[in-house]
C-alpha cells in the first residue's frame, strides 16, 4: 500500500510542496519516497511506499511505462496481475517485464489497452494518477468499490491562477503553503446526518473525492470546473471529462434481473469457490501476512477458507476489552483453536482505549465519527507488531443481507405502504403540528409517515435517531448520493437497502475507516468479499437465500457451517464496538467531551447551535440517553481543534 501526491500548472515552489505532501503520508508509505516531474515541472507527481509486493528498487514509483508514454503514482494492489502480465506476453505487447511488481503489469496494461479498458481487465484495489506525455492528459482514476481513496481539487497559484493537485489523503492539501484550507460550511449538514462527509464532497472548499469505478481526465491547460453534486451518469466539459467504467447500482440491477437459477446449496457451493479463488490472490504478497478474526459470520468465513488454503498456520488477530459486555475475545479464540491458526490476542485496557480517542481524529484528516474506529485503530496496531498485511471480513452485511435494519425496514414499508401517501402525509402533518410531537415516540412516527418509499423510510429513521434541532448553524442544499437512488430501483426492499449501503455507507464509512486507521500504522488490508466477481455474484443471489424470518447471511453462514460446527457460531454477536457511553460519563473523557462542547467555545467558534450541543450533552449525562450525534459533535470539534492548530483561525 501507498500514498500518491501530484500538482498540475503548479506555480508554487514545487519542490517544496510536494515533498511536504509526501511526508504528510509517511504512514501510508514507510519505506520509500519517489518524485517524477516533466522537463518543464508542471506536471509533479509525488509517491510514498509500502513495499508489498517486489521488495526491489525494481517497483519503486512513480513508474514510467517502457514506451515513456505513462508516467503513473499508483497506490493498491492488483491480484490478477500476473494472469494480465502473461497477456501481455503472450500477445506480444510485452516481450519481458523489468520487475516482478503489479505496478509495471498495470501501466503497461494502460499503454496497451488504453485507461479505461485497463481498468476493468483488472482486480484489485487501487488508485492511481496516470499521465500521458504524448496527449498532455491526467487520468485519475479509483477502484470499483472505493477501496482505496483518492481526493482531488484547486489550489491558488499567486498570480490569480489556479492548480490543480491529487492525494491519497485529504490531509495533504494543507501542505501546500498556497492552500486557504477554508471549511465547506454547506457539507455538515451532510455530516451531521451520517457522521461522514459522503462523496464527492469534502470538509474543505473546491477538494473532492473521486468517486468509485471513476475516471477523471483532465486535459491541457487544466482549466477549473465545477464538480456535478452527484454522480449517477458520465458527463464531460472543456478540457475534462467524468466516466465510470463499473457502477455498482448497474452491476446490482443486473444481477436482479439475471438471478441465480440453482438451488442454495449450489448457491453456497459457487460463492465459496469464488470466495476462495479471491481469498487465494489476496493472499499473494512477499511480506508477512494474517487476517482480522472476531467472533462473527464474515471474517471467521475469510480465516476459514484462508486456512484451507494456506500450506501453514494463518496468523489471526483479536483484540478484547476487559468490558465482557463489548468482549468476542474468547470466541474468536474457540474458532482459531478450531480451524488451527496461529492466533494472537490482546486485551486493551479502558485506560489504554481512552487514550487513542482524542488522538484519531487526525488520522482521518477531516470529521469522520463511526465509533468502531477506535477498536479497528487497536486492532490494526497490535496486528502491525506481527505481519504487514491483513485480510478483513468487511462486506458481508451489505452483499448478504445481514444488518438487521433490513428486515425492520421491510417490516415497517410493508406495514405503512397500503395507506395513500397523500393520506400519510397529511397524517405526519397533524402529528408533528400538534402537541402528539412533545412525545418522542409519536414525533418519530409521525416523521416516518412522510415516506414516499422504502429508502426515503430508511433515510428518515436515520434523521430521527435524535430529538434535538439543528446541529449546524448553516442549511444546505447538498443531497447526498444515495438521495440520487430512485425508489423501487430494485424492486425490492431489501436489495435496495443494500445497494443504498454498498453505493454510500460502506465507501465512504466502512471502507473509509479500515483504510485510515490500518494506514496510520503501515498496515494493508484486503477485503476479499470485495473482489469483482463475488460482488456480481451476490447481486444475482434471491432474497430467500439471503436471509429468513430469523438471520441474514444465509448463504455465507451454509459455508461457514463446512468449515466451523454451527453452535459455535450461533451465539448473540457483540459487534466490534466500544462502551461509548460509559466512558464519556466518567474520567478523563469526560473532562475531554465538556472542553469540546464548552457553550462559549460553540459560539466562539460558529459552526454548531450551542443550545442544541447542550441538549445532547445534558441527554447524556442527566437523562443517561446517549446519541450517536452526539459523538459526531466530538469527532468534528476534535478535528476542529486540530486544524486551528496546523492552520490557524477556524
Amino acid at each position: 500500500m501507498c500514498g500518491i501526491s501530484g500538482l498540475l500548472q503548479y506555480k508554487g515552489d514545487w519542490d517544496k510542496s510536494i515533498h511536504a505532501m509526501n511526508a504528510h503520508m509517511k504512514d501510508r508509505g514507510p519505506d520509500a519516497e519517489g518524485v517524477w516531474k516533466s522537463p518543464d515541472a508542471s506536471v509533479v507527481f509525488g509517491h510514498r511506499r509500502l513495499a508489498i509486493v517486489d521488495l526491489t528498487e525494481s517497483g519503486a514509483q512513480p513508474f514510467v511505462s517502457a514506451g515513456g508514454r505513462y508516467v503513473m503514482a499508483y497506490n493498491g494492489e492488483i491480484y490478477d496481475f500476473k494472469k494480465l502480465g502473461q497477456e501481455l506476453i503472450e500477445a506480444g505487447h510485452v516481450t519481458a517485464f523489468r520487475s516482478t511488481s503489479d505496478t509495471e503489469v498495470l501501466i503497461q496494461a494502460v499503454e496497451t489497452f488504453g485507461v479505461k479498458e485497463a481498468l476493468k481487465k483488472c482486480k484489485g484495489m487501487f488508485a492511481a494518477g496516470i499521465y500521458d506525455r504524448k496527449m498532455h492528459r491526467l487520468h485519475l482514476v479509483r477502484d470499483r468499490v472505493g477501496e482505496k481513496p483518492l481526493y482531488y481539487g484547486w489550489v491558488p497559484n499567486g498570480d490569480g491562477s489556479r492548480a490543480f493537485a491529487f492525494a491519497s489523503d485529504i490531509g495533504c492539501f494543507p501542505e501546500i503553503p498556497e492552500f486557504p484550507a477554508r471549511i465547506r460550511r454547506d457539507v455538515l449538514d451532510l455530516y451531521f446526518t451520517y457522521g461522514y462527509i459522503p462523496a464527492p464532497y469534502t470538509i474543505y472548499e473546491d477538494v473532492y473525492k473521486l468517486e468509485p469505478g471513476s475516471i477523471l481526465t483532465l486535459e491541457e491547460p487544466y482549466a477549473p470546473f465545477a464538480v456535478p453534486p452527484c454522480l449517477t451518469k458520465d458527463l464531460q466539459g472543456p478540457g475534462w471529462s467524468y466516466e465510470t467504467y463499473w457502477s455498482m447500482r448497474e452491476c446490482a440491477k443486473y444481477g436482479r434481473s439475471h438471478l441465480f437459477t440453482g438451488s442454495r446449496e449450489e448457491a453456497s457451493r459457487e460463492l465459496e469457490r469464488l470466495l476462495k479463488d479471491a481469498v487465494r490472490g489476496q493472499m499473494v504478497a512477499d511480506v508477512p501476512l494474517g487476517a482480522f478474526l472476531s467472533a462473527g459470520i464474515d471474517s471467521s468465513t475469510i480465516v476459514s477458507l484462508m486456512q484451507d488454503i494456506a500450506p501453514g498456520k494463518v496468523r489471526t488477530f483479536t483484540i478484547g476489552m476487559d468490558d465482557a459486555a463489548f468482549d468476542e475475545a474468547p470466541i474468536a479464540e474457540e474458532i482459531a483453536r478450531h480451524l488451527g491458526t496461529q492466533h494472537t490476542t490482546m486485551y486493551i485496557s479502558e485506560e489504554e482505549a481512552m487514550e487513542v480517542v482524542p488522538k484519531i481524529a487526525g488520522i482521518f484528516g477531516e470529521p469522520f465519527a463511526d465509533s468502531s474506529q477506535i477498536p479497528t485503530y487497536l486492532v490494526s496496531r497490535m496486528t502491525r507488531e506481527h505481519v504487514t498485511v491483513s485480510l478483513s471480513g468487511d462486506a458481508g452485511d451489505e452483499l448478504f443481507c445481514g444488518y438487521r435494519s433490513y428486515p425492520s425496514l421491510e417490516r415497517i414499508w410493508g406495514k405503512m405502504k397500503g395507506v395513500p401517501l397523500p393520506v400519510r402525509r397529511a397524517a405526519s402533518g397533524l402529528i408533528l403540528h400538534s402537541p402528539l410531537a412533545s412525545k418522542e415516540m409519536l414525533k418519530i412516527k409521525g416523521t416516518l409517515l412522510r415516506a414516499g418509499g422504502p429508502l426515503e423510510l430508511g433515510r428518515l429513521q436515520n434523521e430521527v435517531e435524535y430529538g434535538g434541532g439543528r446541529i449546524s448553524l448553516y442549511e444546505s442544499s447538498l443531497k447526498a448520493r444515495e438521495e440520487y437512488l430512485p425508489e423501487f430501483y430494485l424492486g425490492e426492499v431489501n436489495h435496495d437497502a443494500m445497494l443504498r449501503d454498498l453505493t454510500m455507507y460502506h465507501p465512504d464509512d466502512i471502507l473509509v475507516k479500515v483504510d485510515r486507521t490500518a494506514m496510520a500504522v503501515s498496515l494493508e488490508t484486503r477485503v476479499p468479499m470485495l473482489d469483482r466477481d463475488v460482488v456480481e455474484f451476490a447481486w444475482t443471489l434471491p432474497v430467500s437465500y439471503l436471509r429468513d424470518e430469523n438471520q441474514g447471511k444465509l448463504v455465507l453462514r451454509d459455508i461457514l457451517y463446512r468449515h466451523v460446527p454451527k453452535e459455535l457460531m450461533d451465539r448473540p454477536k457483540k459487534g466490534f464496538s466500544i462502551p461509548i457511553r460509559k466512558w464519556l460519563t466518567e474520567g478523563r473523557l469526560k473532562e475531554w467531551a465538556e472542553a469540546l462542547t464548552e457553550p462559549l467555545r460553540i459560539r466562539q467558534e460558529g459552526y454548531l447551535d450551542p443550545d442544541t450541543v447542550t441538549a445532547l450533552w445534558k441527554d447524556l449525562t442527566e437523562r443517561k440517553t446517549y446519541r450517536p450525534q452526539l459523538w459526531y459533535i466530538l469527532m468534528f470539534q476534535q478535528w476542529l481543534e486540530e486544524n486551528r492548530k496546523r492552520h490557524g483561525g477556524y
